[in-house]
């Protein structure tokens, strides 16, 4: 009996911990957007990145101050705000950065465009060079370091014109879901797959179940109400706009003013506001679009 009390002991003593979860958020002049540092007992996992030189920065101070080696980093999806920062999160060593195939092609289509686009709003915090994925994962495909494994899940388009979310699994598994859910935030829905999103919603309700951490690409953690959530905004939103639109594939100026004041009582506040109008045209052309299969 006393050999078996020891040698319990003993396991429990040489088991590791478990790895921890810390969550940076870039605040407002960062679009409020998260990056995630998983902590194991020899190294850490970053899960996106974030925009700004100022966040990307701040974002490697928070990953120095754990002394451990950066080993890989899992992007969710190809919008900038989730690989912007990559570049200053590595520091210039050898970090694999991992995405599905489709997340790569997105980021690699469209980064010109998207600094074309946003620059202006952000000068000089826009970085000048962004670093790309280095390895492409498959879905449902398993990627472990330092014993912690995360497998990674296609979503095809949602939020972003290709989304994917990561599952890290082990006692307490948990989802780092990207854009999937915008918790809190104003959704950036000018990338125009509503429907695919709400779809995409309901596929991660079946899959996650009762999962007790899952990490949103903005706004704070929590469980399955979050994707509740964010599906009564988006079918909030895409109620305003058939509305407003009336058919058409565009609203009007004066709709779109309406459009931001219903959506901005349904979310009181002004974080990230300014994507409400943004996504207006877009959403009305899809509405549309709908509305002309169904005919």
């Amino acid at each position: 009996m006393i050999s078996t009390v020891l040698a319990t002991v003993a396991l429990a003593a040489t088991q590791a911990p478990a790895p921890r979860a810390h969550r940076f958020d870039a605040g407002e002049p960062g679009l409020f957007v998260n990056a995630y540092l998983v902590e194991t007992p020899r190294g850490v996992i970053a899960v996106d990145a974030t925009l700004t030189e100022s966040s990307s920065r701040a974002l490697r101070a928070r990953l120095d101050s754990l002394r451990k080696p950066l080993l890989a980093i899992l992007l969710t999806h190809g919008h900038p705000d989730h690989y912007n920062g990559v570049t200053n999160l590595v520091a210039g060593a050898t970090v694999p950065v991992l995405a599905t195939a489709g997340v790569d092609s997105v980021i690699r289509a469209n980064d010109a465009a998207k600094e074309r686009q946003w620059r202006p709003m952000f000068k000089d915090e826009w970085p000048a060079r962004r670093t790309f994925p280095s390895r492409i994962v498959r879905t449902r495909e398993s990627v472990t370091f330092d014993g912690v494994t995360f497998t990674v899940h296609d979503l095809g388009p949602g939020e972003s014109h290709h989304d994917s979310y990561w599952v890290m699994e082990g006692g307490q598994p948990a989802a780092f879901i990207g854009d999937v859910v915008l918790h809190g935030v104003h959704a950036y829905t000018a990338d125009g797959h509503t429907a695919a999103w709400i779809a995409n919603l309901d596929r991660l309700k079946a899959a996650l179940g009762e999962m007790a951490a899952i990490y949103p690409g903005h706004g704070d953690p929590g469980g399955p109400e979050l994707l509740d959530w964010q599906r009564r905004y988006l079918t909030t939103y895409r109620q305003a706009v058939g509305a407003l639109a009336r058919g058409q594939a565009v609203l009007s100026d004066s709709a779109k003013a309406l459009l931001v004041a219903r959506m901005g009582a349904f979310l009181p506040g002004s974080k990230l506001d300014f994507l409400i109008g943004l996504g207006g045209d877009p959403v009305a052309a899809e509405l549309a679009a709908e509305a002309k299969r169904q005919n």
